[in-house]
């Protein structure tokens, strides 16, 4: 990965590398922040929360959340050329922990998230064996509740012309008259049953399962009765999807951003090319306007809920993998004069269009679906795993040549997580060859060592109730935590650094923003971004909930253990203070740079000389 040296004789560390193109660094930020959560996730909170109008907060939150803690990460790194561990400790002896703390966060969502790779990859090789299984009612692990889009279009055909409409009902084919005097109403028509003089639809009194559900729970997950405290059986098929997915990201990785550089070609494009694909079709098919109206229809009268502001602040963090130490990372392979600012505008740019575009695409097939199974589509739409691995595979059974949409579909979130994933790695391998430099050297071992131990540390939650743990993780890993984070790197830059000196910093490397975006950046860095934060906080806490998977709501001690996880990430930021404090530091002096804060550009050693603090050092002028 590395060569030619430091400049001094006899001396044998590598340099660190460096990105070859800009381009490769763009696409592997697109690869990064565009990921399976502009697929299963922006989606679902865009029709839940007021459909077109949702568009408004969420391109809000995008201004003064995530743009600014974006380019404020590409900024530290492509400043420093050094990782999150030693930038924020060279920044400010108070900081020091900051980018431990960043490194907890990617480190635990890089073990989960490969979770949800493994279970792309493995219904992209059952699809591409021809193994639809999950349109099944005749498995073994089917309930009598079972319902299959498949079949019941197979009822409904050979029953056209029969005096009363049919449909497929506790495994066999009934008529919607007999369902609804099942359930205590009186029948009414093909549509509604009678509760007094009341029309209801007559799904709605029923008890009716996926196949595709069934399927992801008992197939794939291999849930059956385990819970929190029964953890059941490990699942094979589970242990080497994971494994593949490890070995396929540690080829991809295996010489850092060199030869990550070049996947990232195919890795953050390609799903553009599926996306589109799977549009066209989608808009093609019967019932795609509908879905599509439901999916943007705009209900202004959200906007006065505050639930949609903090859903919209979610997914801004969610989609863009801020404060995980990522971002540095990837800038600190950057040139020194890269305009890091045109690349944080355009991906944050990108991928809020892509969120949208990947919308059109999702209810287009959704809004199919729910004519075909003669239901509203709000009874078919799913947020997260149960809109990627139930209501959009089971629509694709539907469509003519269901294999290959198939096997589209879930390569496309198996390239949109994998793509993800590289930036993680990354940033855990940095972590590692920056405080010992003489392992670049041997970088694929760095590599082999990270994804090696992610992949055992993701055992367990190949396990029947792994997906309790995968569920625990997700929900405190990445939450409220990061959001104390973002604000700590704010201010270590704003208010400790000083806002002026990062603005000259960035005209230092090429980028002399205007009077207008000095302003913009200033505001946003020092004021808006950190008490957005903290109003977003206060959202979450106020509706705060124990954590469940599905319908299980765990114990108090998983509950706990939760906690446990999301205060570790926050662990380090006060050992980083007793740290400081114990080699010396006081008043002014712990919030002083360092010697190592300088740019990574030698050339400009000299000229910031004077400006080079040290813990004995005077003020910053």
């Amino acid at each position: 990965m590395y060569s030619g040296s430091n400049g001094k004789a006899g001396d044998e560390t590598p340099e660190r590398a460096k990105w070859g193109r800009p381009l490769e660094f763009i696409l592997a930020l697109l690869g990064y922040a565009v990921g399976l959560g502009n697929v299963w996730r922006f989606p679902y909170l865009c029709y839940r929360n007021g459909g077109g109008a949702f568009l408004i907060p969420f391109f809000i939150m995008l201004i003064f959340l995530g743009l600014p803690v974006f380019y404020l990460e590409l900024y530290i790194g492509q400043f420093t050329g050094i990782g999150p561990l030693q930038a924020f400790s060279a920044i400010s002896p108070f900081f020091s922990g900051l980018g431990y703390c960043t490194l907890v966060v990617i480190s635990i969502s890089s073990v989960y998230y490969m979770i949800i790779v493994s279970w792309t990859l493995f219904y992209t090789i059952v699809s591409i064996a021809g193994f639809l299984d999950w349109g099944s009612c005749d498995n073994l692990y089917n309930s009598d509740a079972c319902y299959s889009g498949e079949y019941d279009r197979i009822c409904r055909e050979n029953n056209t012309g029969a005096a009363t409409d049919k449909t497929y009902f506790l495994r066999r084919c009934m008529e919607i008259g007999q369902i609804c005097t099942s359930v205590g109403f009186e029948p009414y028509d093909e549509s509604y049953c009678l509760d007094g003089d009341e029309r209801i639809p007559w799904y709605k009194n029923v008890t009716r399962t996926l196949a595709a559900q069934e399927y992801y729970n008992e197939r794939v997950l291999g849930r059956g009765d385990a819970t929190w405290t029964n953890w059941g059986s490990i699942q094979w098929h589970l242990v080497g999807c994971l494994a593949l997915s490890w070995l396929i990201a540690f080829f991809c990785v295996i010489k850092g951003v060199q030869s990550a550089g070049k996947v990232v070609y195919f890795t953050a494009l390609f799903p553009y090319v599926m996306l589109t694909a799977l549009l066209v079709r989608g808009v093609t098919l019967e019932g795609a306007a509908d879905g599509i109206i439901f999916y943007l229809a705009p209900d202004w009268g959200t906007l006065l809920s505050a639930r949609v502001w903090g859903d919209a602040a979610s997914q801004i963090f969610y989609s863009f993998g801020v404060t995980c130490g990522s971002l540095v990372t990837l800038a600190s392979y950057n040139k020194f004069d890269n305009n890091c600012h045109f690349d944080a505008v355009f991906v944050s740019i990108t991928n809020f269009l892509t969120s949208i575009y990947a919308g059109f695409a999702v209810f287009s097939v959704l809004g199919f679906q729910a004519q075909l199974m003669g239901v509203d589509i709000d009874d078919v739409a799913d947020s997260g795993p149960g809109l990627a691995f139930v209501a959009y595979p089971e629509a694709l059974l539907q469509m003519p040549v269901a294999r290959m949409w198939s096997i589209l579909f879930f390569l496309m979130l198996f390239i949109l997580g994998l793509g993800s994933q590289f930036a993680g790695i990354e940033a855990i391998n940095t972590a590692i060859v920056d405080q010992w430099p003489q392992l670049r050297k041997s970088y694929w071992k760095v590599s082999a060592f990270t994804c090696f131990t992610c992949f055992i540390l993701g055992i367990p939650m190949c396990f029947s109730g792994g997906a309790y743990l995968f569920q625990l993780l997700e929900w405190n890993t990445a939450s409220w935590a990061i959001l104390l984070i973002g604000t700590a790197e704010c201010a270590a830059v704003s208010w400790s650094y000083g806002i002026g000196r990062a603005l000259k910093d960035l005209a230092t490397m090429g980028m002399k923003h205007n009077k207008l975006l000095r302003f913009y950046w200033g505001s946003v860095w020092t004021v808006i971004t950190p008490i957005s934060c903290f109003a977003v906080l206060i959202f979450i806490f106020n509706g705060w909930q124990r954590p469940q998977y599905q319908d299980y709501v765990f114990p108090l001690l998983a509950d706990l253990l939760g906690w446990a996880v999301g205060l570790s990430t926050l662990f380090f930021f006060p050992v980083g203070i007793g740290w400081a404090w114990y080699h010396g530091y006081r008043g002014k002096q712990l919030f002083t740079p360092t010697a190592a804060w300088k740019p990574a550009q030698s050339a400009l050693l000299t000229s910031r000389s004077g400006s080079i603090q040290t813990s004995n050092s005077a003020d910053l002028k």
